[in-house]
C-alpha cells in the first residue's frame, strides 16, 4: 500500500490537519471495521466455547508477533500491556529496588515513567538535559551515574522537546540495566530494542491502534519478578496460588485484552504503508523549517517526528484556537511550548495550514 492509498483510509484527514499522534494517533477505516466485525461476532456467536477462545488466543499471538517486529525483538520477548505507563510499572515493581539504590532519569520525562519511579523505594536522580542540544546530553547523563545507580530510565524521544536521547550509547558505555519509554518512537521511526533491557511503548499513538493497548519488550524475563500476575502469567498453579511463570515476556501480560481491541490493532498494523519512516522524517524537517520562520524551535534538526517551539502568550488558548481552524496540536503547559506531531500521513498542506494560523 502506498502512502497516498493508506491516507485515504483515514476519514479525519478530510477535515483536520491532524498533528497530534504523540497523544493519540488517527484511526483508519480498516481498524474500526475489524473492531466492529469482532464485536458482531461476539454478539451473535457468543464469548464462550473452544472456537471463541482459540480464536482470541490466536489473535493475541498474531498481534504479539507484529509488535515484536515493530521493535526488532523476538516474539517471546514481548508482553501485551495496556500502555507505556503499565510497562514502566511492571519493570519498576519487578526489579525489587531498595532505598539505597538509585535510578537515573532526566528532567524531560512523562509522568507515565515518573509515577512508576516515585512509587519505587529507590532514590531518583535527574539529569538536566531537557533543553540541551542532543549532542550534549550523553556527557551530562554519564556525569550523573554513581556507584549506586541500578537503573537508567529515560525516553527514546523526549515528549516535551522532541529530541532523541542517547539510549543505545548509555547502554554500551555503562552496561547498566536500561528502561526506555518508547511512547514517542515506536511507529514513528525505526526501533531496534534488541540490546535494551526493557522497552515500553503505546499502541494508540504512532501505531494508530485502539485505546488501552501497549507493549513491553523484555530482554531477559528472569530479570524481573512478576508482582502483579494475571491469569495469563502462569503455566500452572497450586491451591496456594504459587505458580509457574509462562516462558519469556508473556508472564508479564497484563490480562485479557478484549478481542475487538486486538482485532483493531491487528488491522492498524497492517495499514502502515511502505516508506512511512522516511516520509515522517521528511515532514518533521519541513515542519521545523516553516515554523522556524515564525517561532523559536526547541527541537534540534534530525530528531524524531515531534517538533516543539516556544510561543508567546497562553499556549493552551492557542491550541484551542488552532483546533477551531482545523489544526490539531497540543501544548506543553508548564513550558509554554507547542508540540507538533508529524506522521507519514502529514502533508505540506497540513503544515502550511498550521503555520498560517500562528501569531
Amino acid at each position: 500500500m502506498t502512502i497516498d492509498e493508506a491516507r485515504l483510509e483515514f476519514p479525519v484527514f478530510e477535515r483536520l490537519a491532524y498533528l497530534n499522534a504523540g497523544t493519540n494517533g488517527p484511526l483508519a477505516r480498516p481498524t474500526i471495521d475489524a473492531m466492529i466485525a469482532q464485536e458482531q461476532f461476539d454478539l451473535e456467536v457468543g464469548r464462550g466455547g473452544a472456537d471463541y477462545f482459540s480464536g482470541a488466543l490466536g489473535l493475541r499471538e498474531r498481534v504479539r508477533a507484529k509488535l515484536a517486529a515493530a521493535v526488532g525483538v523476538p516474539e517471546t520477548a514481548v508482553s501485551l500491556t495496556t500502555s507505556t505507563t503499565n510497562g514502566c510499572n511492571i519493570v519498576l515493581a519487578g526489579l525489587g529496588l531498595g532505598a539505597e539504590d538509585e535510578v537515573l532519569t532526566t528532567d524531560g520525562e512523562h509522568f507515565g515513567l515518573l509515577g512508576a519511579l516515585a512509587a519505587s523505594p529507590a532514590q531518583v536522580r535527574l539529569a538536566p538535559v531537557r533543553e540541551l542540544p542532543p549532542e550534549k546530553a550523553l556527557d551530562v547523563l554519564l556525569g550523573e551515574v554513581t556507584p549506586r545507580t541500578r537503573l537508567l530510565a529515560l525516553s527514546h524521544v523526549c515528549w516535551m522537546s522532541g529530541n532523541r536521547l542517547p539510549v543505545d550509547e548509555l547502554k554500551k558505555l555503562t552496561g547498566l540495566p536500561l528502561l526506555v519509554d518508547g511512547a514517542q518512537s515506536v511507529g514513528a521511526m525505526p526501533v531496534d530494542a534488541r540490546e535494551i533491557d526493557y522497552y515500553a511503548f503505546s499502541c494508540q499513538k504512532w501505531l494508530c491502534g485502539p485505546d488501552g493497548m501497549g507493549g513491553l519488550a523484555v530482554r531477559d524475563a528472569d530479570s524481573l519478578t512478576v508482582l502483579a500476575p494475571s491469569y495469563l502469567s502462569q503455566d500452572g498453579y497450586e491451591p496456594t496460588g504459587e505458580f509457574t511463570p509462562r516462558a519469556g515476556a508473556k508472564r508479564f501480560d497484563s490480562g485479557w485484552t478484549p478481542p475487538p481491541s486486538l482485532a483493531g490493532l491487528d488491522a492498524a498494523l497492517d495499514t502502515a504503508p511502505e516508506g512511512r519512516f522516511d516520509r515522517a522524517a521528511e515532514m518533521a524537517a519541513r515542519c521545523r523549517e516553516l515554523v522556524a520562520a515564525k517561532a523559536e524551535v526547541v527541537t534540534a534538526p534530525g530528531q524524531g517526528t515531534l517538533v516543539s517551539f516556544r510561543v508567546e502568550g497562553d499556549s493552551g488558548e492557542l491550541v484551542k484556537r488552532l483546533y477551531e481552524q482545523g489544526v490539531v496540536v497540543r501544548d506543553i503547559p508548564p513550558l509554554g511550548w507547542l508540540r507538533v506531531s508529524c506522521g507519514w500521513w502529514t502533508t505540506d498542506e497540513d503544515i502550511e495550514r498550521l503555520v498560517s494560523e500562528l501569531p
